[in-house]
């Protein structure tokens, strides 16, 4: 017997008053975000229908499976990069860089060791959930380290008047964002079978494997993202740093004057 849900009218209802609660609990929050729980929810139905009608297809070809895995990287580009910056163009698809340098490395470590074997059907869903990290670690690192050094402009010139680079100035500011981005991926680490059974874990029983393999399966997976995230940040850091992945709004002072 399948330990998936049942798909078909009942399931239809429950995820519509699922999204109703939540979409309607935040209104009453009045935080802003109720159309957004609502799109949210709309939007991952259709791409997860989307993709399951593609994804046969794709796991039957390798080279199908890098094109998939590279749409996954722009798309995770252009979200934390809109995150940071407020838009999808420009200065924002420098977020590939920390994407790219953190996924890459382990990903290829991975297959070059044999640890995973290079078939679609196991390299996929690591790779989405490695992407999926370091856009995370991406967009949080990048948004507060851009609101520190806005609202901390003060410090940052301070920093300048002591004779800092603008560089090594902005770091000073900003450092705090990436230990704050990589508290979740942390959190996940040290509580995993505690407090949840995380998405590889329960994948991977579900496609009938036994326990110990799915726990050696998920601790790939969360040691590599603690890598992969790492790496992340401290490029991201770098990049808001430099001013080259940097909303248009942080080269000023809250003011609004140029800074």
């Amino acid at each position: 017997m399948s330990a998936a849900p049942s798909v078909g009218p009942l399931l239809g209802l429950v995820l519509v008053a699922l999204t109703a609660v939540a979409a309607l609990l935040v209104r009453l929050g009045r935080l802003g975000l109720s159309r957004e729980v609502a799109v949210a929810a709309v939007r991952a139905a259709l791409q997860l229908a989307a993709v399951s009608l593609l994804i046969a297809a794709v796991l039957g070809n390798a080279g199908w499976t890098g094109l998939f895995i590279a749409g996954m990287v722009v798309v995770a580009t252009a979200t934390a990069g809109r995150r940071v910056t407020g838009s999808v163009r420009g200065r924002a698809w420098w977020a590939a860089v920390p994407i790219v340098a953190g996924v890459a490395p382990v990903l290829a470590l991975l297959l070059a060791s044999t640890v995973v074997p290079p078939r679609p059907v196991a390299v996929l869903p690591i790779a989405g959930i490695f992407v999926g990290g370091a856009m995370t670690a991406t967009a949080l690192t990048g948004r507060r380290a851009v609101d520190e050094l806005r609202t901390r402009h003060g410090e940052y010139e301070a920093g300048l008047s002591l004779g800092m680079m603008p560089r090594d100035a902005a770091l000073e500011v900003c450092r705090s964002a990436g230990a704050l981005a990589l508290v979740p991926a942390l959190d996940q680490t040290r509580t995993v079978g505690l407090v949840t059974l995380p998405g590889a874990f329960v994948g991977v029983l579900l496609g009938g494997a036994d326990p110990i393999e799915a726990g050696a399966t998920q601790l790939l997976v969360l040691v590599g993202l603690l890598a992969i995230e790492a790496v992340a940040v401290l490029i991201t850091l770098e990049l808001v740093a430099t001013g080259r992945l940097r909303d248009h709004r942080s080269d000023h002072r809250p003011d609004g004057r140029p800074g």
